[in-house]
């Protein structure tokens, strides 16, 4: 009795190949997955650093709740910097393009940062966070890149396999910041956060280089290779918001990644702020904030692929509206918690996390679905170019909020600010037939 032949390899359910374009795409698409889940881990030790040390430097160096805040969110939405050029990059070159661009953006941030900590400058140092915001930015979109080949009913685990490999990180990050301190002022001395923003520095360079080096062949080339797109005509981001405008999944994917990354920001922001109001020592706080934050950052990541097989099980909806749930549930525990009370803000920022999380592994899900290959740079642009603009808008609300009002009335503004996604939500999530993933 002979063996049957082996089946050949099949191109990913939902994506038909075109005439003589290669169909093993199984294998690439282990090797994406290895190749972001390794820079996610690198990339998620310099955000990490970054969001510990952020609103702390800059309230430093200018004496104010209100710049501080704007200074953090800056770097969580840096994004609205970079996603123009960005996206005309990965158009042209590919994911790897893009991501490796972002990274290296984010690292002349770092030398920004550094030489404004020594001119004492907070104008140079809110631009080198801004910059910085370009590491945030590139994390995020490694998400997509790992849904290019992914078959539509295992979409949501492999976005949340790589969300998840941040976990690693980003929990570590914060707890660096201080080590990095330690080590650079036992080495060279000078001014207080310079090590952390070096440690970041080279954390980005070895991110840029593995992304330029490993993520070969291209997911997105090969993704329109498969499909026959790769004379489809180049997008921009102007397109990506004509198709949130006419596809209603796509418009609520953003709505909600948009306001569950305004909701996150605003009240982590602040919470560093809080926390150390609340305590004499300054070192005892970054310590503090660091634990603190690094549990907040952990339920962020380490849930996520139990979030992508819920979408992939359930659907986005569902997934969307329990992540608004825990939204407001967070801003309520937070909100009402003392400065004293780290247990019950480790809870606040820990659920907070977790909201987030499911709003932002539902939403790429949802959006990644609604378009063909050939639109979803331009729409995942627009999508992280909104978000990025809602992080900024946080940091501008936040600061002023709990400078001029409490920490308590911003928790109960961000749930405000959650709860209209629901509108979204309960219409429409089909998308037209021409512009859904084939």
């Amino acid at each position: 009795m002979t063996a049957s032949p082996p089946t050949p390899p099949a191109t990913p359910a939902g994506v038909d190949a075109a005439p003589g374009a290669p169909t093993d795409t199984t294998r690439l698409q282990r090797r994406v997955l290895r190749t972001l889940f390794a820079t996610q881990i690198i990339g998620g030790l310099a955000v990490g650093i970054g969001i510990a040390v952020g609103a702390l430097l800059i309230e430093d160096m200018t004496g104010s709740s209100t710049y501080a805040g704007l200074g953090q969110s800056l770097f969580v939405g840096g994004s609205a910097l970079v996603v123009v050029p960005a996206v005309r990059i990965t158009e042209r070159y590919g994911r790897r393009g893009g991501l490796a661009f972002g990274y290296a953006c984010a690292v002349l941030g770092t030398l920004t940062v550094i030489a404004a900590i020594h001119l004492d400058n907070p104008v140079v140092a809110v631009s080198g966070y801004f910059l910085l915001g370009s590491g945030s930015f590139a994390g995020l979109q490694s998400r997509y890149a790992a849904a290019d080949l992914a078959p539509p009913a295992r979409r949501g685990s492999h976005l949340a396999i790589v969300v998840w490999a941040t976990t690693i990180g980003s929990v570590a990050g914060p707890s660096i910041a201080g080590l990095a301190e330690r080590l650079w002022t036992g080495w060279f001395g000078g001014p207080a956060y310079v090590g952390s923003m070096a440690a970041m520095g080279l954390l980005f360079v070895a991110t840029a280089v593995i992304i330029g080096v490993l993520l070969r062949p291209d997911p997105l080339l090969t993704a329109r290779e498969l499909s026959g797109e790769t004379d489809a005509p180049k997008r921009s981001i102007a397109d990506g918001y004509r198709t949130a405008k006419t596809n209603p999944a796509v418009r609520t994917g953003v709505v909600a990644a948009a306001l569950g990354h305004f909701v996150m920001v605003g009240v982590m922001a602040m919470t560093a702020l809080h926390i150390r109001h609340g305590m004499a020592d300054p070192e005892d706080a970054l310590s503090v904030v660091g634990i603190i934050l690094g549990l907040h950052i952990g339920a962020m990541y380490a849930f996520s692929p139990v979030i992508g097989r819920l979408v992939d099980k359930y659907g986005a909806r569902p997934v969307l509206m329990a992540g608004t749930a825990v939204l407001v549930a967070a801003c309520v525990v937070s909100g009402s918690s003392p400065a004293t009370d780290h247990v019950r803000l480790s809870i606040g920022l820990g659920l907070l996390g977790l909201g987030w999380s499911a709003m932002t592994v539902g939403s790429a899900a949802l959006v990644t679905g609604a378009v063909s290959p050939a639109r979803r740079p331009s729409t995942q642009g627009f999508s992280d170019l909104v978000m990025g603009l809602a992080a900024m808008g946080a940091g501008i609300a936040s600061g002023p909020i709990v400078e001029y009002a409490s920490y308590g009335m911003l928790g109960v503004f961000c749930a405000v600010v959650a709860l209209a996604v629901f509108p979204f939500l309960m219409g429409r999530l089909e998308p037209p037939a021409e512009e859904a993933a084939a």
